[in-house]
């Protein structure tokens, strides 16, 4: 039942509201905080998350601010999407290119500035990064999953390099988050939605203040160890191998 009420409101409300956000950018209306872009992303977030049950709580608020930052959170379900989305000022998502084709919603993810990733070609990914840390720059956050892709249980996998490059490309701090609970409401690969209680934990920020590219390594491995160690000391998860991800990374 709860998975039926979700999904009536995805498709009732993602025409509706896509519509808005997409003959707002055809009129040229100008993204600016708080301006259309942002309320109908906010609202569209706010009646899933209402839809499915979900209650979320925030730790470290104090870490959450109006200035332009790179938020790194993990990923195990899509509703660490609207989570993030509910609680996070002022953001535009990093996502891979093929949901934005998705008819209604892709030129809805557009229109609000989502920036698209197309994973199998570097060059095209990196041009995409270069974009998200010119937005960075001029005062919009980003969120990213630098695992890639959702996974089926909470231990924390290697982190793709491309949200590190963006980070020092921009000059802005990096936070890493860890969201837990998701998982509960909807996991990887089902149809199936429950309600429950969200925990979103947003860690001590990490400086890319004069860092360069070849830092990229050296920053992702502590990203990786934070967020690792908070899943590991809050929740019991496996903490996985630290070497295996420098590994990965390196």
């Amino acid at each position: 039942m709860r998975a039926i009420i979700v999904y009536l409101t995805l498709l009732v409300f993602t025409p509706l509201l896509g519509l808005v956000v997409v003959l707002a950018a055809i009129g040229g209306v100008e993204d600016r905080p708080g301006g259309v872009y942002d309320w109908a992303t906010r609202v569209w977030m706010k009646l899933l998350i209402r839809a499915a049950g979900v209650r979320i709580v925030v730790h470290g608020t104090e870490r959450l601010t109006e200035g332009p930052r790179v938020y790194a959170s993990n990923h195990v379900s899509w509703f660490d999407v609207f989570v993030l989305a509910n609680v996070i000022p002022r953001y535009k998502f990093v996502a891979k290119a093929e949901l934005l084709r998705i008819p209604i919603f892709g030129p809805a993810a557009r229109a609000v500035g989502t920036i698209p990733i197309e994973r199998e070609n570097r060059k095209a990914a990196f041009s995409a990064y270069a974009e998200a840390a010119r937005r960075i720059r001029a005062g919009t956050s980003v969120i990213v999953f630098p695992e890639g892709t959702r996974g089926y249980d909470y231990t924390l996998r290697p982190l793709k390099k491309g949200p590190f490059v963006l980070a020092i490309a921009a000059q802005v701090p990096i936070v890493p988050v860890v969201v837990h609970g998701t998982i509960a409401v909807q996991r990887r690969g089902s149809w199936r939605m429950n309600a429950g209680t969200v925990n979103v934990h947003f860690l001590e920020p990490l400086s890319t203040t004069g860092l360069n590219y070849g830092d990229r390594d050296r920053l992702s491995n502590e990203v990786w160890r934070r967020m690792s160690d908070a899943l590991h000391d809050i929740y019991g998860v496996d903490d996985g191998s630290a070497s295996k991800h420098s590994a990965a990374v390196g």
